[in-house]
């Protein structure tokens, strides 16, 4: 009998130990340039975690500026985290096929669900792999202190000549009218070029026809769109050359400017900073254009690819197939106003007012991307968006001519890129 009662106390003894194995808890590491969406991911990841209690996600995002080196030397080695968010085109194909740091998922469930358009920015060039979950879009635009709008009588411009008169009545209000600087010169570059090319060089056709050769940085258009840029550093904040975007971030919702050249994603950051309202308006037009021929730059953002070595890959595969669903689509809506979801999924609309004006520019015009993110920036060196950025503070400093800062951005493209290849 005491060895029955024996045998019995060890049994229990054990069986709790084995339960514990059974459900372990697996934890996966997240990786993002956005530090600004640690609350968000944090509320959109609880409601995954209560429906797959077996897996816990940890968002662990890295300074934007330091994202794509910091990944790409963890993916060089055979580390790094077990999700990683994707940057659009080049970057990640380049961590898909030369690194074999993210791993193959076109057999993912739910990638039905999104458009080619959706998938080919993160897909090989002949569409035989996909690596990334499209999770968003984001798009370019104006937002604007209604506040000062409404006590200086200004309406939303929409042509270039009307957007100069607005910009001239904040100056001589004694109000810096635009919240934009050139110390981190990728901003000047995306909420300046590349809010505004689309409008005055036919948008999508034009994109293509830079991708076949048949349209040049050279070409007046372009030309056009740099010069119009160039204007804008008459109505920057002084000493503009030494401000950081961080800085341009603050100044604006603080009240210390009027506008502020954007794209969708500053939406929640503004949100919680502001306290006054806001408005937005989409990119001018040149004033020989009609007002329904216009563009935006909606541009494919962000997705989530799975490391290629991580030790979960089972987990990354159901996390990864979450977001593929109508329940996460509207969870990051509603969590991330100024990002606007890929999957072809009915949404109820956005709350907020800002995100909900530029959506409505979807209706109102056509849709294109930045000029050079597809594969346009393969040479490291020579690509059309690292030298644009790199002149463009030249170019606001007027050291540089609009029509120089074209011809250098073309022959450093032509000293690489064939089209067709």
């Amino acid at each position: 009998m005491k060895k029955v009662t024996l045998l019995a106390f060890v049994i229990l003894m054990l069986l709790p130990m084995t339960i514990y194995a059974q459900d372990d808890v697996v934890e996966l590491v997240m990786g993002s340039w956005r530090t600004e969406d640690i609350e968000q991911w944090e509320a959109m990841i609880a409601l995954f975690e209560a429906e797959n209690p077996n897996i816990k996600v940890i968002f662990e995002p890295t300074l934007n500026t330091e994202y794509n080196t910091q990944i790409q030397t963890l993916l060089s080695a055979g580390e790094g985290p077990d999700l990683i968010t994707c940057r659009p085109f080049d970057t990640t194909l380049l961590w898909y096929q030369d690194l074999n740091g993210l791993a193959d998922i076109s057999d993912l469930p739910g990638l039905e669900n999104f458009s080619d358009v959706a998938l080919g920015a993160w897909s090989t060039d002949d569409g035989s792999a996909t690596y990334c979950v499209p999770m968003a879009t984001v798009i370019h635009g104006f937002i604007y202190n209604v506040e000062i709008f409404d006590e200086l009588g200004l309406e939303e411009p929409r042509t270039e000549s009307e957007f100069f008169a607005v910009l001239d009545a904040i100056q001589e209000a004694g109000i810096t009218p635009l919240a934009i600087s050139t110390k981190d010169a990728w901003t000047i570059t995306t909420m300046g070029f590349n809010n505004l090319w689309p409008n005055f060089c036919d948008g999508e056709n034009t994109r293509l026809a830079m991708l076949s050769g048949e349209a040049k940085h050279t070409d007046d258009c372009f030309v056009n769109t740099f010069e119009s840029v160039q204007r804008w550093a008459d109505y920057m904040p002084d000493g503009f050359q030494s401000i950081g975007y961080a800085d341009t971030q603050q100044m604006f919702p603080l009240g210390l400017a009027a506008i502020y050249p954007a794209g969708s994603w500053e939406i929640p950051l503004f949100n919680s900073i502001a306290d006054f309202e806001m408005g937005a308006f989409r990119p001018y037009q040149p004033d020989d254009r009609a007002p329904e021929d216009c563009w935006i730059d909606d541009h494919v953002d962000i997705a989530v690819g799975m490391n290629a070595n991580t030790d979960h890959p089972e987990e990354a595969r159901i996390f990864l197939e979450w977001l593929t669903t109508q329940e996460f689509a509207q969870a990051f809506f509603n969590n991330q106003p100024g990002f606007f979801p890929l999957g072809q999924h009915e949404l109820e609309a956005p709350d907020d007012p800002l995100a909900a004006a530029f959506l409505s520019w979807r209706s109102e015009c056509g849709s294109t991307i930045r000029l050079w993110d597809q594969r346009l920036r393969r040479d490291p060196e020579n690509d059309g968006y690292a030298v644009t950025r790199d002149n463009m503070p030249l170019l606001m400093n007027g050291e540089l001519t609009p029509q120089e800062i074209a011809q250098i951005a073309q022959d450093r493209m032509d000293s690489w890129y064939v089209p067709g290849e």
